[in-house]
């Protein structure tokens, strides 16, 4: 019964190439600051470490878009000023301040400024008498 079945391994050998590392953030920031230290560096780091060119450039690329997102403004802390004596403000101006109002037959009202030129504030005030 066992004459239909095709049996495509006979024999199946695992091969251990070596443990797979796991390198932590640090790590890799560390080898990818050494290989931009000295251009053309890539390949001997890479070697040096152990680890394949590829990955290395792919350490670097994912750095050089992080450092792009999130790029620092250097903060400089400079001590507080002393603070200043309360400052006094002069009394606000009355609106009213500088004008004269002239109350004429009528009810009715003129207002004007005190720099007024006074005769021809004499011939808007005749006229109005007139009417």
């Amino acid at each position: 019964m066992d004459s239909h079945k095709l049996r495509a391994f006979s024999r199946l050998e695992v091969v251990e190439t070596g443990r797979r590392r796991r390198f932590s953030e640090d790590e890799k920031l560390k080898i990818v600051m050494e290989s931009l230290a000295v251009p053309r560096l890539v390949s001997a780091t890479a070697r040096r470490h152990g680890i394949s060119r590829s990955l290395l450039l792919t350490w670097r690329r994912a750095f050089q878009a992080e450092a792009a997102r999130s790029s620092f403004v250097p903060a400089v802390i400079v001590p507080e000023p002393p603070p200043q004596p309360p400052q006094i403000a002069p009394p606000p101006a009355r609106a009213d301040q500088g004008r004269i109002e002239i109350v004429l037959a009528r009810g009715r009202r003129v207002i004007v400024e005190e720099t007024v030129d006074p005769e021809a504030l004499a011939r808007v005030l005749q006229v109005l008498d007139r009417r």
